[in-house]
């Protein structure tokens, strides 16, 4: 088996909270612990959850844009905490959720996406003809190097982006909720060119989004974030057709369908009720309990191990262990306190 482009290793990031005249520490927020995943060269792998989940805080950490409080992330085989990795860190690119306030709007189209190109101390007209390969890869025309953001459309200002992105030649790009801010036909519109970009660079994505719908069509495997942990990663068919984890059933249920026969399809599952927690103040045990219509005094005391449903399918989650029921009664008694 060839060796992954991106490992995660036990990643964890945590912030002080700070207050008062002096601005000193009064508390922390746990945004991501012990996150572990991997991508293989040419793969679309996603991250799913709700806001607050810690989806964007890992992706700042993978791109170099926030430090880890802990854990590693190797790039080809180097920690990109390194020397060596710092260097190759040019090969991640990042692609915004607002495309409006990622690109300056005293540049043109065309002089932000050459920002990269002159960083590599290339010719005048090298990076003349290199911007215009660009727009004509992200399906622009070529007059728009010399417009402006604002005389652009929401689709066409990320189709920039993502142009600009691919300037430095990534061979990983993090997409961070790329198409939250466009129209439903404008966001399957940036799909399809990600996914031909994907197949003709020979690009890995890992692709952010809250959007389980979305990740479907785009990515091979997803992992779900509740509150900073990874409580279930598997491929789309396994997270799909099987989902194991509560959580993951609840969400999945709670995707719009157009169709009686996709409604049959999915899973039946109690509406969540309750507040996400505080990561400023994490429940004990599985963080997920207090809302959990299956949760039982073990769920919270102990955070669950990962039980392993498939070569590539696992969950964090008791109700999987040995001995318990997958599908327990949903008059089973609530944890203490939830």
């Amino acid at each position: 088996m060839s060796e992954p482009l991106l490992e995660v290793i036990g990643l964890g990031k945590t912030f002080a909270v700070r207050g008062g005249l002096l601005g000193t520490v009064r508390g922390e927020v746990k945004a991501v612990g012990d996150v572990s995943f991997s991508l293989s060269k040419g793969e679309a792998f996603g991250l799913a959850g709700e806001s607050g989940s810690g989806k964007s805080t890992i992706a700042r950490m993978i791109v170099g844009l926030t430090a880890p409080s802990a854990g590693a992330i190797l790039f080809e085989g180097s920690d990109l905490a390194s020397p060596q990795g710092v260097a190759s860190r040019r090969a991640i690119q990042m692609v915004f959720q607002n495309p409006g306030s990622s690109l300056n709007p005293r540049r043109s189209i065309g002089q932000s996406i050459a920002v990269p190109l002159e960083a590599r101390k290339l010719g005048r007209a090298h990076i003349e003809r290199r911007v215009a390969r660009l727009l004509d890869l992200v399906q622009l025309p070529a007059d728009f190097r010399v417009r402006y953001p604002y005389e652009l459309s929401g689709g066409q200002k990320q189709r920039a982006a993502i142009a600009r992105a691919l300037a430095a030649e990534p061979k990983l790009l993090v997409l961070d909720e790329p198409t939250s801010a466009l129209d439903v036909s404008v966001q399957a519109k940036i799909i399809e060119l990600l996914i031909e970009l994907g197949r003709s660079l020979g690009l890995t994505y890992v692709f952010i989004s809250h959007d389980l719908s979305l990740m479907r069509n785009f990515v091979s495997r997803v992992g779900v974030l509740y509150l900073g942990r990874l409580i279930e990663v598997g491929s789309v068919a396994r997270i799909f057709d099987a989902p194991a984890h509560p959580y993951t059933r609840s969400l999945i249920a709670s995707v719009p369908v157009i169709s009686d026969a996709e409604q049959a399809m999915k899973p039946k599952e109690p509406i969540l009720e309750g507040e996400v927690p505080s990561p400023a103040n994490l429940p004990k045990g599985c963080a997920f309990h207090t809302r959990c219509p299956y949760a039982f005094a073990l769920c919270a005391e102990i955070f669950p191990d990962a039980v392993a449903l498939d070569v590539d399918h696992f969950a964090r989650c008791h109700l999987l262990a040995p001995g318990e029921s997958r599908l327990r009664d949903t008059a089973a008694v609530r944890a203490p306190g939830a």
